[in-house]
């Protein structure tokens, strides 16, 4: 089964990270291969965490897989989890933290183990997936930069 973990500080509050993330609706802006994201259901327990199924559409080329997931949102202990549902994964974890290094920077954790239902779409997906979960990280800091601009240094 493919895995790929990437640890990344991040020049922003973990608070900002988690938010960014758990933003899941503006994925399609800025996530690769994110083609479409719809929210079917949202539930929020007593003890801070939230609960969300969405279903996300991929797509690269000719190729669009659309799968449902359920997505934890641990705001008091700064990390989400995304559980596999339904569509052509035979089995997907993913896994986010965000680790506070002071007030303006964290540590963000990203982990994914996949495996695809089906050895076609594996050949056909498996290696641009990994280009993909490679730039992950990447795409929500640079998405991070965009919408919480640093404020300029005092002259």
């Amino acid at each position: 089964m493919p895995r790929f973990t990437n640890k990344r500080r991040a020049n922003h509050s973990a608070e900002r990270m988690f938010d960014l993330v758990a933003d899941v609706e503006r994925y399609p802006e800025f996530v690769p291969m994110c083609h479409a994201l719809k929210v079917r259901q949202r539930t929020a327990a007593p003890d801070g965490t939230e609960t969300i199924i969405a279903d996300m559409t991929v797509s690269f080329k000719l190729i669009r897989e659309t799968f449902t997931s359920r997505v934890t949102l641990d705001r008091p202990n700064m990390k989400i989890l995304v559980e596999y549902l339904r569509g052509p994964f035979s089995s997907m974890e993913n896994r986010w933290s965000f680790e506070p290094r002071g007030d303006d920077a964290c540590d963000v954790v990203f982990f994914i183990a996949y495996e695809f239902r089906s050895r076609m779409l594996a050949l056909l997906m498996g290696a641009m997936f990994d280009a993909a979960f490679h730039r992950f990280a990447e795409a929500f800091e640079k998405r991070a930069d965009a919408i919480y601009p640093r404020p300029a240094p005092a002259a």
